[in-house]
């Protein structure tokens, strides 16, 4: 009897929660049509004013481990000290076929997976880039390891 309402139960949640996640996932992270240099060279003039740091983050709308990166991202505290640190320029990379020149430049290796992540200092200047695609495999990774 407890198995076959525990079944029910997940079951429910499953058809409740389903399209929640399908809306989340296809939900567009990333502008296809943003001018990156453009956005970087705005992010820069935010943070050399506000003291805060750049965080280049590189992936595509169809990317599951992107939407997992970028959830995980919105969850307190996480959040909050983004908010507090950061700005944040996502960067569209297609199939990868777009802005690989920008990913090449902060010395981003995108063959390794995306989502990938460069840090910036208040001015541009290049801090830290993910080198060996540690966060290709995001929707597999406990909240602890963001």
């Amino acid at each position: 009897m407890q198995t076959r309402r525990t079944i029910r139960t997940v079951a429910v949640l499953f058809l409740v929660l389903s399209p929640v996640v399908a809306t989340a996932a296809s939900r567009p992270l990333y502008d296809e049509n943003a001018n990156i240099k453009q956005e970087i060279a705005d992010a820069v003039a935010i943070a050399s004013q506000t003291g805060k740091n750049i965080a280049l983050v590189f992936g595509a709308n169809w990317c599951s481990d992107c939407h997992a990166l970028d959830a995980a991202m919105h969850i307190p505290p996480l959040a909050g000290v983004i908010s507090k640190n950061y700005v944040v320029v996502k960067i569209d990379v297609g199939r990868f076929d777009k802005n690989l020149d920008v990913a090449e430049k902060y010395g981003v290796p995108l063959s390794l997976g995306i989502p990938a992540i460069a840090v910036l200092d208040a001015h541009g200047k290049l801090l830290y880039a993910q080198r060996k695609g540690q966060f290709e495999a995001a929707s597999r990774l406990p909240y602890g390891e963001f």
